[in-house]
């Protein structure tokens, strides 16, 4: 499933896509990860941004 940049509110927010390097370049930076912890903290949580925060805290 595409990316809906129309489809700006909470829902959309909340979600990290790896497929959108844009995307991933503000996570990242938001996070202050690598794209590679990012993208394990994505497949050992799913998507959402709160359980991916959630589990880098946990992390370290």
């Amino acid at each position: 499933m595409s990316d809906d940049k129309r489809n700006t509110g909470t829902p959309d927010r909340d979600r990290i896509n790896l497929s959108e390097d844009y995307e991933v370049q503000y996570w990242t930076q938001a996070l202050g990860v690598s794209e590679d912890e990012l993208r394990e903290a994505v497949d050992a949580v799913g998507s959402t941004s709160e359980a991916v925060r959630n589990h880098l805290a946990q992390r370290g």
